[in-house]
C-alpha cells in the first residue's frame, strides 16, 4: 500500500529528474515493460493510438520531446494518493498537467497516464 510519505517523496524526485533533463534518471523510476499514454504521444512520436510500451520506445519518445522543449521545467503543486497509484499535478509549459502513475510490487510505475489542460 502506497501512502503519503512515499507519493511525496517519488513525486519530489520525479519532479527533479524531469527538470534536470537526465533520461536515464527519468527512466528509473519505471519498468522495463511499462505503458505510457499520452496525447502527445501522436504529435511527437507519431503514434495515433497514443501509446507506447517498454523503455526503448518511451525513452526514445521522451528524449525528443526533450530535445523540442530545452527549457522544459516542472512545478509540483500536489501529489494524490490511489490505491497502488499516484497522480502528480504539477505546472508545466504547456499549463497544468497531472501524471497518474500506477506501481507495481517493487515500487516501480508499470503505466503511466499524461493528462493535459486544454
Amino acid at each position: 500500500m502506497l501512502d503519503q510519505t512515499f507519493a511525496k517523496h517519488f513525486a519530489t524526485e520525479w519532479i527533479a529528474a524531469w527538470n534536470s533533463h537526465d533520461l536515464q534518471r527519468v527512466l528509473s523510476h519505471y519498468t522495463d515493460d511499462f505503458e505510457m499514454s499520452s496525447p502527445l504521444i501522436a504529435k511527437i512520436a507519431g503514434e495515433p493510438s497514443c501509446r507506447l510500451k517498454g523503455k526503448r520506445a518511451v525513452g526514445a519518445y521522451w528524449a525528443r520531446a526533450l530535445e523540442l522543449n530545452p527549457d522544459l521545467h516542472f512545478e509540483l503543486l500536489t501529489t494524490l494518493v490511489g490505491a497502488g497509484s499516484v497522480t502528480i499535478c504539477y505546472q508545466g509549459q504547456r499549463g497544468m498537467a497531472a501524471e497518474v502513475l500506477v506501481f507495481g510490487p517493487d515500487n516501480k510505475v508499470t503505466h503511466g497516464l499524461a493528462h493535459y489542460a486544454l
